[in-house]
Parts: C-alpha cells; sequence; structure tokens
C-alpha cells in the first residue's frame, strides 16, 4: 500500500513527515529547510508560487499573495472579525473566496496547493510518489473545517487516511504514549492563527480526548498585527507616508522578523532602508513592548484552558505534563503564563519545591514540556499515526526512565538532543542528517550523555563512522536512531537511506548512571545555563555567518561585473570575518556578529535580486526549450 505521510498544514508554516527505519523525520526541500511558509502567489501570468518563493514576492505584490488562509478554511463570513479580514488581498462571499484580481479562489483550493507543493516535495527526496497521507487539524476543528481540509487533501492528489487532532499528533511526537496507564496531559497549541487547549487521558496506550476548547481565530498572528499597528503609527509619525501596499506589505514583514528575534534578544532595531525614496527608516523595539501587545492576546487563552479542565473534571494537579505546541509557544511569555496557570514546574528536581518566578509548587505538580521542537511535533506525530496505520509501528510497553539527555555531536561542537532526560523506557527516537560539504564520504556518529549544550561538556558513550556514497551537500540522508529497550540498553543505529547501508552501537552504561554524578550534571547545567545558551548562539550565528560569506562570495565572483555596489558587498564580507576571527562566544561578539550580517544583508541585496532574476530567466528559458 505504500508510505503513508503525516502532514501538519499551519497557519503560518506546513511541514511533512515520514517514518522511515522506525525513524519520524521531517523532509526537507532543495535548500534543506523543513518548514514551507503557507503562502501562495498568484502571478498574473502562469502558475501560482508557494513556500518561501511567495513569502519573498509577498512584499512586492501583496495583493496577489495569499497567506494565514487556514483561518478561512471552512469558514463563513459572517463569522470573521475586523482584524481577520485587515489582509492586503481581498476576500469576500458565502462561503468564502479569495479574490485575486478576475479570478476567485476558495481556502480548499488555496490549501491545496500548499499541500501539492509538500507532496512534490517529497517525492522528490524520497524517489517515489507519496499519494497517502494523515493531515492534522486543530482539536477546536468544526466539521465543516475538517470536512474541508479533507478536501484539500484531495485536490493535491492524496488518499487522506485520516484527519487527526494536533494536540493528539504533539503527544504522539513527544513519546508520551510510554507514560504510565491514566496519565493524563494538557496540550497548548498556540500557533500563527489558531489555539486550542486539549486534555487526553491515555488508556490502553491510546490517547482519548477528555475535553477541548479553542479559538480557530485566535494566534501570532493577532500579535503580529498589534506590532504592526504600533510600527505603522512610528513610521508615520516620522513623516514617512507609508500609503502604498508596497511600504505596509514591508512594515508587516519587519513587524513579524522583530517578535521573532524577541524570543532571544532583550532588544532589537527595526530598519527599513529606503522606506522613502531617499530615507531609511530605524527604530528599537524591547521585549517589555512585545510583552505588552502579547499579553492580551495570550490572556485569551487562559479562558479556554480554564474551561477544557472544567469539562474534564480535573485540577491543574491532576496533570502529569503541559505540552507546548506552535511556533508561538517559543515566546518567553508564553512559556512564563502557562506555568504559572497551571502550577508547572520548568525543570524538576527529584525531590522538594520547584521555584517559578517568586512562587513555589510541590514536586508532584504538572512538568512544562518543552523537549520537543514546537514547528516540527505536529508533523511527526501525524508520520507516527501514519506509520501506526501503515502497520509500520507497534505500541510497547512502559518501564523506566532516562536519567540524562542522550544525543549526537552536531556541526559547530553542539550536542543536538535526541532522547531528553526523564523519558520513559523502553523508547525509541531518531532523527535525519544529511552531509555538510559536497563529495563528503563519511559522518562521525558520536553519541553523548548530559544536560550541557557544548559536546565538549557533556560525557561521551561511544564514535564510530558511516560511509555513504558521495553526494552535492544537502543531498545525502542519513538516519540515527536511539533505541532503548527494556534492560536500559542503549543501541545507535546509523543508515544511509539510500543503500540500507548501516552501522550500530551497543552501549549498556546509558541508563545505569550514579545517581551523585547524575544531580552534579543537572546542577552544572542549571548554574551554567545562560553561558552555555551564549556559546549556542554564538556557534550557530556563525555557523550562519560563514554561510552568507561563502554565498555572497559565489554570486560576487559570478555578478561582480553587473553590480554598482560590489566594493561595498566585499567590505561587508570582510567586516563579517573579522568578527568571526577575533570573536567569542560573550554577548558583545554576538551582537558585533549580528550588526556585521546585518549589513552584509542590507549591502547584498541587489546581489540576491540579480541572481533571483537570472535563476528565473534560467529556468524560464529551460522551460521554454521544454515546451
Amino acid at each position: 500500500m505504500g508510505k503513508i505521510v503525516g502532514i501538519d498544514l499551519g497557519t503560518t508554516n506546513s511541514s511533512i513527515a515520514i517514518v522511515e527505519a522506525g525513524m519520524p523525520g521531517l523532509l526537507a526541500d532543495s535548500d534543506g529547510k523543513r518548514l514551507m511558509p503557507s503562502v501562495v502567489h498568484y502571478p498574473s501570468e502562469g502558475k501560482p508560487v508557494t513556500g518561501h518563493a511567495a513569502q519573498r514576492i509577498l512584499v512586492i505584490e501583496p495583493k496577489r499573495t495569499v497567506y494565514a488562509i487556514k483561518r478561512f478554511v471552512g469558514g463563513r463570513l459572517q463569522d470573521l472579525s475586523e482584524s481577520d479580514c485587515s489582509l492586503e488581498y481581498q476576500i469576500g462571499g458565502n462561503p468564502i473566496v479569495v479574490k485575486i484580481g478576475d479570478q476567485q479562489y476558495t481556502p480548499e483550493e488555496i490549501s491545496a496547493e500548499i499541500l501539492s507543493s509538500l507532496k512534490a516535495q517529497a517525492t522528490e527526496v524520497l524517489g517515489y510518489p507519496v499519494d497517502r497521507a494523515v493531515i492534522t487539524v486543530p482539536a477546536y476543528f468544526n466539521d465543516a473545517q475538517r470536512q474541508a481540509t479533507k478536501a484539500a487533501g484531495e485536490l493535491a492528489g492524496f488518499s487522506v487516511e485520516r484527519i487527526i487532532n494536533e494536540p493528539t499528533a504533539a503527544a504522539l511526537a513527544c513519546g508520551l504514549e510510554k507514560l504510565p496507564e491514566k496519565s493524563r496531559v494538557a496540550v497548548y497549541d498556540l500557533g500563527g492563527g489558531t489555539f486550542d487547549l486539549s486534555i487526553l487521558e491515555l488508556r490502553d496506550g491510546i490517547f482519548q480526548v477528555l475535553s477541548t476548547h479553542g479559538n480557530t481565530r485566535l494566534g501570532g498572528g493577532d500579535i503580529d498585527n498589534r506590532i504592526y499597528d504600533w510600527l505603522l503609527n512610528e513610521v508615520t509619525a516620522e513623516g514617512f507616508a507609508a500609503s502604498d501596499e508596497f511600504s505596509r506589505a514591508r512594515i508587516r514583514e519587519a513587524a513579524e522578523k522583530a517578535k521573532i528575534d524577541l524570543s532571544r534578544q532583550d532588544i532589537v532595531d527595526i530598519k527599513l532602508p529606503f522606506l522613502s525614496a531617499d530615507s531609511s527608516f530605524e527604530c528599537q523595539f524591547t521585549r517589555k513592548q512585545l510583552e505588552d501587545f502579547a499579553k492580551p492576546t495570550i490572556d485569551q487563552t487562559l479562558v479556554h484552558c480554564r474551561l477544557a479542565l472544567a469539562d474534564a473534571g480535573l485540577m491543574s494537579q491532576d496533570l502529569c505534563q503541559v505540552v507546548l505546541v506552535g511556533g508561538q509557544t517559543r515566546m518567553p511569555l508564553v512559556r512564563r503564563l502557562v506555568a504559572d496557570w497551571f502550577g508547572c514546574a520548568e525543570y524538576v528536581e527529584t525531590t522538594g519545591d520547584v521555584r517559578i518566578g517568586d512562587s513555589f509548587h510541590e514536586a508532584n505538580s504538572p512538568t512544562l514540556n518543552t523537549s520537543n521542537n514546537p514547528d516540527e511535533a505536529v508533523a511527526l506525530g501525524a508520520a507516527i499515526q501514519g506509520a501506526v496505520l501503515s502497520g509500520d509501528l507497534t505500541n510497547y510497553l512502559v518501564l523506566d526512565v532516562t536519567p540524562l539527555s542522550l544525543g549526537l555531536e552536531t556541526f559547530g561542537g553542539l550536542m543536538n538532543v535526541i532522547i531528553p532526560r526523564n523519558t520513559t523506557i523502553p523508547t525509541k527516537a531518531g532523527e535525519m542528517f544529511t552531509n555538510a560539504v559536497d563529495g563528503q564520504r563519511e559522518m562521525l556518529v558520536h553519541v553523548l550523555q548530559g544536560e550541557r549544550e557544548k559536546s565538549e561538556d557533556n560525557w561521551s558513550l561511544g564514535r564510530f563512522e558511516l560511509n555513504f556514497q558521495p553526494a552535492k551537500r544537502g543531498s545525502a540522508r542519513v538516519g540515527v536512531q536511539f533505541e532503548i529497550n527494556a534492560d536500559g540498553i542503549l543501541n545507535v543505529l546509523a543508515r544511509d537511506t539510500s543503500t540500507g547501508h548501516e552501522r550500530i552501537l551497543k552501549i549498556k552504561s546509558a541508563v545505569d548512571v550514579d545517581d551523585v554524578q547524575v544531580q552534579e550534571m543537572v546542577e552544572k547545567s542549571v548554574e551554567l545555563a545562560f553561558e552555555d545558551m551564549d556559546a549556542r548562539r554564538w556557534v550557530e550565528s556563525s555557523m550562519r555567518a560563514v554561510e552568507a560569506v561563502k554565498a555572497t562570495r559565489v554570486g560576487l565572483e559570478e555578478f561582480a561585473g553587473e553590480l554598482g555596489n560590489a566594493e561595498v558587498v566585499t567590505a561587508a564580507i570582510i567586516g563579517v570575518e573579522q568578527v568571526l576571527e577575533k570573536g567569542d562566544s560573550g554577548p558583545d561578539s554576538l551582537q558585533h556578529l549580528k550588526e556585521a550580517v546585518a549589513r552584509l544583508d542590507t549591502v547584498s541585496l541587489p546581489l540576491a535580486d540579480l541572481m533571483m532574476d537570472r535563476a528565473t530567466e534560467g529556468m524560464l528559458r529551460r522551460r521554454n526549450m521544454l515546451d
């Protein structure tokens, strides 16, 4: 019958995942990006453009570019609020349609374009047709919205095997089916355009939804709108007109980027170069301002949390975990408020009380589960559901827990956690990796245990190399799977998915660790948490900076003669390299690096536009030759 993929059809981003060799993993596009923006551009001529390409066009042709379509799937015009309709593109009709020029498109047709792109992406990566899917929806979606989602999948050429709730998928991705019988968890899912809070109970290895409450038109987009309104006022107060659609689209894009950056920083500089013919706009935006704008939206979710608990007949202390899902839950304010509402602990000591803010909670309070990537958990869970439907996966029993996190060393000397601390065993988890350079013939698999960010600060459990066929950077796919059996023995399997070549490392000491050593490791990870995060940010930022420099140099070699600012771009490249040479992981160096990269991004915009124009021309020429 073939593989069944899992799809998270999101308001802001969408993704597709599959289980291969017992491991769920997201399927990346040709650029290695695992999330695809849920954006569709309808040009005046030609076929629709989706994903990252459409998102780039959004600021140029906002009236012909559709985003956040999930808010309108299966909906009616009379149910929309004023903020729902504050879009650059036009909506109308009953049922709802989007008007692009002289054409009209239903939300199902637009969603199908996104799904078709994911389908094509998966087919290209896997090398065989993909036509069966499990698609997720918010738990609070009504029947009309669910049927509309299924119709979109069928328009895209999928046989939709099941529509499942996003919190159920997230619970599967987090491995919560391994919790003890009758365990109850809350899944707090705040995405770009929808919110729901679901209470689930584990019965005979299957999650049953006890209650759910939410709002299908409440999410991070509402926070974006608040920031956009403020930023628009700031821009106009400085004397900029900002009345055309192009300027407004740029302001909206800057507002969203500032929100994302403030999840990691306390202050950001918002820059809009050449907002008018001869002037640029710049201002500062702080996390405090963001939280003031965001809190009314987040506070609206509290009502649904209380209603869901009441409907289930439970108190917050009856829960064992509160799982955070959705990109908006990366915001520190969301995590603080949710932890406070449910009396959660962000980490749990073995005994005694746990401090959250200025209050104390008993050690049996529910834990705040932030172990999974909130953007990816739903798609991974959908893939697991697909594997269960196809018979590729079966359930297993619950016995013990892992005392410390287990993971791998990744490029840059960082630890990538595969199995988080306190995961129940037996358990199995994995991730897909790819080659970092062209022609790479082998991959080092270095197994680590510990709670620190840098590999050198954790314990090394073993290492081996896996050979694979040389390929272009990002083309090879190596699946690495960690499996801990009921006896606490860790088997690490690495497999080249193209050839089936694999190697296995057996480690007997992964679970049997001295309690004193565990306590020391955990205490040190807490004590040095800020230093560790600074080190991780430096490594990640420096890696991105190196890639930016490399890509810009390649572009300069080809197009320097056509650029009017080639010397300025070269100077910006040298500026980034100088910061990298003398930098370290301190906050000052990190800020200098970000400023240097931001300057490089700004001055290289003409080069990027030129490269995109040439690539588009080449694609059109090839298409014409084929026609």
